[in-house]
C-alpha cells in the first residue's frame, strides 16, 4: 500500500464474511490501507462496494452476524498500537477508544438523533461517558462546541429536539457530536449526502478547519468525487469488496490507471466540457456471493484482455511510486 510516514490506521487484509442460506457473502475482501498522522484518506466507490461495512468494521458496530478477520491496527497518541479486531465488540477497551479516539459521523443526520431526546442531551451523553459525570460541565463543553461547529444561540438550541433542526443545522450537530471528545481518527460516512450543494460546501469547509484545530485523521467515505478533490490527501478507490487502485488525489484524477477509476472520473462533469453527454459504467456491482477467480471488474471492464484479465484475480502492486492498481492492463494505460 501507500507508504505513509506513520499510521494512526493500518488496516491489513481485513476480510467480511456474512453467512445466509444461500451461500457465504462477502461484501469485504483482504482490504489494506494507511491513513497518516493529520492525513485525509478518501475511500471511493459505488453503493455496494463494501465502503460502511470496513468503516463500521474500524468501530465493530457491525452486525453480530458478521464475521471479520485480518487486522484494523489503531496507534493512539501514546504510541501504542492497538488491534481493534482483538476485542469483542462489546468489550470495555473497544467502548473506551469508540466514540472517544476513533469517532464517526453518520450518513443520515436525520436518522442519526433520536426524536426523544433533546439535541445537546445526545451530544453530551459522549462527554458524560469518556470524561466527565458532571452533567453541567458536560453542557458547557458541548454548548461550546455546538458553536464552534456554526451553530448560532447554542445555549437555545441544546434544549430543542432534533425535528426542530434543519439538514444544515443537524448535520453540525451530528460532527459536534464527532468531535466533542476531540478523536484522533475521524470516520465520514458520506457526511453531506443528504445536504443541498451549499450547505455541503460550508460543511466540507468546516471539516477541513476543524482537521487542521484538532490535528485529527480522517477517513473519507463517499461516491462524489467532486469532494474528495476538494478534501482529501490521498484516494483509495473500492469495488465489489476490494480496494483496486490508491493514490495521492492528485495523482488519481491526473492519471487514473484502474478501468474503474477512470470510469468514476470520466462520468463526472467537468466545468468548462464541450461534452454533452457524460460517460458511464455498464451494468451494476454484483452480489458478492460466489465469485468467480477473475477480475472482480470484468464483466463491466472496456479495456479488459480475455486472455489476461480471465485468470486469476489481480493483486495490488505498485506500478510507478506510491501508486497501487489491482489491473493486469494497467502498464498499458499509464502513458495514455
Amino acid at each position: 500500500m501507500s507508504k505513509v510516514k506513520k499510521p494512526v490506521l493500518d488496516i491489513k487484509n481485513l476480510a467480511v464474511e456474512i453467512k445466509l442460506d444461500e451461500g457465504l457473502l462477502t461484501p469485504v475482501r483482504g482490504v489494506s490501507f494507511s491513513i497518516g498522522e493529520e492525513e485525509t484518506l478518501g475511500l471511493v466507490g459505488e453503493s455496494g462496494c463494501g465502503k460502511s461495512l470496513t468503516s463500521k468494521s474500524i468501530l465493530g458496530i457491525n452486525s453480530k452476524k458478521i464475521v471479520r478477520s485480518g487486522q484494523i491496527l489503531y496507534t493512539n497518541d501514546k504510541d501504542e498500537t492497538i488491534d481493534l479486531l482483538a476485542f469483542k465488540r462489546t468489550s470495555k477497551a473497544l467502548r473506551a477508544i469508540r466514540g472517544k479516539e476513533v469517532s464517526m459521523i453518520f450518513q443520515e443526520p436525520m436518522t442519526s438523533f433520536s426524536p426523544l431526546f433533546t439535541v445537546g442531551n445526545q451530544i453530551s451523553e459522549a462527554v458524560r461517558l469518556h470524561i466527565t459525570k458532571d452533567r453541567k460541565q458536560a453542557r458547557e463543553l458541548s454548548v461550546k462546541m455546538m458553536e464552534r461547529v456554526g451553530i448560532a444561540d447554542a445555549d437555545k438550541r441544546f434544549d430543542q429536539y432534533p425535528h426542530e433542526f434543519s439538514g444544515g443545522m443537524l448535520q453540525r450537530a451530528l460532527i459536534a457530536t464527532s468531535l466533542i471528545c476531540n478523536p484522533r481518527l475521524l470516520i465520514a460516512d458520506e457526511p453531506t449526502t443528504a445536504l443541498d450543494v451549499t450547505i455541503q460546501a460550508q460543511i466540507l469547509e468546516l471539516m477541513k478547519e476543524l482537521q487542521v484545530e484538532y490535528k485529527m485523521s480522517i477517513l473519507y467515505i463517499t461516491h462524489d468525487l467532486g469532494t474528495v478533490a476538494a478534501v482529501c490527501d490521498r484516494v483509495a478507490v473500492m469495488y465489489l469488496g476490494r480496494i483496486v487502485e490508491t493514490a495521492s488525489c492528485k495523482d488519481i484524477f491526473n492519471n487514473p490507471l484502474h478501468p474503474y477509476t477512470r470510469g468514476l472520473i470520466g462520468s463526472v462533469h467537468k466545468i468548462g466540457s464541450a461534452k454533452e453527454e457524460l460517460f458511464s459504467i455498464e451494468g451494476t456491482v454484483p452480489l458478492a456471493m460466489n465469485l468467480e477467480d477473475k477480475c472482480s471488474f470484468y464483466d463491466r471492464c472496456t479495456s479488459r484482455d480475455e486472455k489476461m484479465c480471465s485468470g486469476k484475480e489481480p493483486a495490488l502492486v505498485e506500478v510507478r511510486k506510491d501508486h497501487f492498481v489491482a489491473c493486469y492492463v494497467a502498464e498499458q494505460m499509464k502513458d495514455k
